[in-house]
């Protein structure tokens, strides 16, 4: 979905940009759709067998980390399509330059944070692995499982990416 400025050939240089996020996103939400469904299979199966009196060992484990991947994927998607709660009680009132430079302000403020979130992210999962970290039930590693939550934390400043660049073009063009 190509929002009217970049269809209409205004930003025009942000277009591969978008695309790439979109792209990559996309293929992200895909992702944590199937992480979604192994999450919901897995629930279904250990109740099953729980309740014939054999629950899977590490379910809780294997869940959680379900649960992380589905929620770290879907992120960028859901910035792309504004699926987020926004709060506009003030930018509602503004118009013109300053409701630009408040979308601004907030595009790159979101930027600079999650960033360093997808950075810091990376950054636990080296030390995991580093320091050979495995689960408490199923003695699996974990770093795996935390560098992919930080791929959807790269998407997710990817799309902030292309609206920070979207709303300081806005700025500038008016």
């Amino acid at each position: 979905m190509t929002p009217p400025e970049l269809r209409a050939g205004r930003l025009r240089a942000l277009r591969p940009l978008h695309a790439a996020s979109e792209v990559l996103n996309r293929a992200l939400a895909a992702a944590a759709g199937v992480a979604l469904i192994a999450m919901m299979a897995f629930t279904v199966a250990d109740v099953a067998l729980r309740s014939a009196g054999r629950p899977v060992a590490g379910s809780f484990e294997v869940i959680g980390w379900l649960s992380a991947v589905a929620m770290a994927l879907a992120l960028g998607y859901a910035q792309l399509h504004r699926g987020h709660v926004a709060m506009t009680l003030l930018t509602d009132r503004l118009n013109g330059r300053a409701a630009a430079f408040v979308d601004a302000l907030t595009s790159l403020a979101s930027l600079a944070l999650f960033a360093a979130v997808a950075w810091y992210v990376v950054r636990y999962g080296q030390t995991l692995q580093a320091s050979g970290s495995l689960s408490e039930t199923l003695k699996a590693l974990v770093h795996p499982w935390v560098f992919v939550v930080a791929i959807g934390f790269v998407g997710l400043t990817l799309a902030l990416l292309v609206d920070a660049l979207r709303s300081l073009a806005r700025l500038l063009l008016r």
